[in-house]
């Protein structure tokens, strides 16, 4: 989850996120579309977290600034994950 936040934060990084994404859920998603450094990322909060077997979940808050004004605003998420041969994939999450 950190190295995700991490990989969105400093942009570039397209072509981790997508290793990192479950393939059956990245659609149609590119390493271009990914690298693309879109928000102002500033801080990463984990509010809950939870693991069953190769099943996982984590609550977050991401924190940008967003605008002229650069106003302060949080992205609340709570993600799954899933662990395939001792790696863990993003598969998706529900976005607040």
């Amino acid at each position: 989850m950190r190295s995700r936040y991490t990989a969105y934060a400093l942009g570039g990084h397209g072509k981790y996120l997508l290793q990192t994404w479950f393939p059956a859920t990245a659609g149609g998603l590119t390493e271009e579309e990914l690298s693309d450094k879109k928000l102002d990322w500033r801080k990463l909060e984990i509010l809950n977290r939870s693991q069953h077997g190769d099943e996982g979940v984590v609550e977050f808050k991401a924190w940008f600034l967003r605008g002229i004004n650069e106003k302060l605003e949080a992205m609340h998420e709570i993600s799954e994950f899933r662990r395939v041969n001792g790696r863990w994939y993003y598969i998706g999450g529900r976005v607040d």
